[in-house]
């Protein structure tokens, strides 16, 4: 694998072979998305970095290590989501449903494994449009809705034949027959088996030793068993010849191999196999295989007529079933306590981003919401006037009554702004600039049809009863608006630079009143009270 990258298109497609692969060596991948994180922090790409480390998150995974998956992959789906990136989203989602999948939660594995294919469009590589839709065949399956789950198969199946991928296609008909043989659907299960060889004849692939022991297992189900072990037999000798990685498969390959000898009754050939298992098993670590081989070295003693050797041999299964299944359990509970103390830790975030983005006096949004909302309003195209509120005289009210009564009346003017707005622009929003100065943003409108309503929020201010706190001193507000018409350049500071004028227009043209338009050519509108002048 070349980790050698130049530039942003290099690494790019460097990563989306990584993301595209249909088989892994996790170890290696894993090393390669390091690299490549590196690769795009120096050239400061927040995409592929994102996209690495994703990659990263997926190989952990691979490797048994779920709960640091699941640690890891909030923080990319919480990017993706708040960048709208869906391609990144729906690569998250498939990664989610495998770490669901470990969980034994088939429920959630299969939200996920829907979203997978729902964000998926025109940009998604050829790769991703075969390969969701299997997984996600694959999911419904582990759900129990194997009708749904062969609509999708078939779906998968096409698209892989009309767009040319028949690796792919062998690698989700291997699903596919696996997925009907754990069904208990072992005659559809062959059928699907005999349409994957028929593919790598057509092809010239060699099928690799983990699609030849799914193959001898349907076999075995369906009593073939001396053709079952002619195809274990030819999965281990292709194992040995090397290129395959993971460090059950000999393990297994050779446990499902004994299964068809001792079915054959040869059982000292099967105990021979099952032996090499269980010195594999023992070597690697393998816990979940050689639960699997005590089970078998019971079933073998039985045909062998050694009922009491099964009957002990049955109560070391036994034993190291329960122990197995607590080990699981522990383990899921690490990886669903990791995803909890993640959960946490994103809504704390949450919670204080949005903190950050409130005014702490008025609850109102402040200007750094408005740094962060406004450029977007700007750049949708859409229609959008912003106005600058200024309350009249204020300075009046803190030296008269105290600031305490000042602040009470910027709380009441923000409720009172925020209640207007809502009646005449529900998607808009307030927000306290500084001081005794607001914003107000309105998708949708221009300046002319914006400046009624505006002159609707300047009254509902000036009307209030303030008695019970400035005593008879009047409370009025100055608005200067301008729409992205009338900013020189379609900009947040165009926009806000114009309004702001034109707030300065009001107030030096007596206050209590809105202004907008262009004042720098002249052709300012005054607006109070219903009507209008030069």
């Amino acid at each position: 694998m070349d980790r050698r990258v130049h530039d942003a298109e290099q690494l790019s497609a460097a990563l989306t072979e990584l993301e595209d692969q249909y088989s892994w060596d996790a170890d290696a991948t894993y090393d390669a998305a390091i690299a490549y994180e590196d690769a795009a922090c120096r050239l400061g790409d927040d995409r592929m970095i994102t996209r690495a480390r994703l990659v990263q998150a997926n190989m952990l995974m691979r490797k048994g290590e779920v709960a640091a998956a699941a640690q890891r992959i909030w923080k990319i789906h919480h990017w993706a989501v708040d960048q709208g990136d869906t391609l990144v989203q729906a690569r998250t989602h498939l990664v989610w449903a495998n770490i669901h999948r470990h969980l034994g939660d088939a429920a959630q594995s299969l939200e996920h494994s829907v979203l997978a294919v729902e964000l998926l469009d025109d940009t998604a590589t050829d790769h991703m449009q075969v390969w969701h839709r299997a997984k996600l065949a694959d999911a419904l399956g582990a759900a129990g809705s194997m009708d749904a789950a062969r609509q999708r198969y078939a779906q998968a199946e096409e698209l892989a034949v009309r767009l040319g991928l028949p690796r792919l296609l062998m690698g989700m008909l291997n699903n596919y027959a696996y997925t009907e043989y754990a069904a208990g659907e072992n005659a559809r299960a062959e059928a699907v088996a005999r349409r994957l060889q028929e593919v790598a004849e057509r092809h010239g692939f060699t099928l690799d030793p983990a699609v030849l022991d799914t193959i001898g297992a349907i076999e075995i189900e369906n009593g073939n068993y001396s053709q079952a072990e002619q195809t274990l037999t030819e999965a281990v000798r292709r194992h040995h010849q090397g290129g395959y990685e993971d460090a059950d498969a000999l393990a297994e390959f050779m446990l499902t191999l004994a299964r068809a000898q001792r079915f054959l009754q040869a059982t000292d050939r099967a105990q021979l196999s099952l032996d090499v298992s269980r010195e594999l098993c023992v070597e690697r670590g393998l816990g979940d295989v050689l639960v699997r081989v005590h089970q078998e070295q019971a079933e073998l003693h039985a045909a062998r007529g050694e009922f009491a050797e099964a009957f002990a041999v049955h109560k070391i299964f036994f034993s190291a079933h329960n122990a197995l299944h607590s080990s699981q359990r522990e383990a899921q509970a690490r990886t669903r306590q990791a995803m909890f103390e993640t959960t946490e830790a994103r809504q704390e975030a949450e919670r204080f981003r949005e903190q950050a983005r409130r005014d702490a006096l008025t609850g109102l949004h402040n200007r750094r919401y408005i740094d962060e909302e406004l450029p977007r309003l700007v750049r949708s195209g859409a229609g959008l006037t912003v106005a600058m509120v200024d309350l009249d005289h204020f300075k009046r009210v803190n030296d008269q009554f105290s600031h305490d009564v000042g602040d009470q009346v910027l709380v009441l003017v923000a409720k009172l702004l925020e209640t207007e707005l809502a009646a005449v622009a529900p998607d808009g929003f307030v927000a306290r600039m500084g001081g005794e100065e607001f914003l107000i943003a309105m998708p949708g409108t221009t300046a002319p049809a914006a400046a009624a309503q505006l002159d609707g929020i300047r009254r509902a201010i000036g009307s209030y009863d303030w008695t019970s706190l400035t005593h008879g001193l009047p409370i009025t507000v100055s608005i200067g608006a301008a729409d992205l018409c009338d900013a020189p350049a379609a900009s947040q500071s165009a926009l806000l630079s114009t309004a702001d004028r034109n707030l300065y227009v009001a107030k030096h043209a007596g206050r209590d009143r809105v202004v907008s338009g262009k004042p720098c050519d002249g052709r300012a509108r005054s607006y109070r009270d219903g009507a209008t002048a030069a």
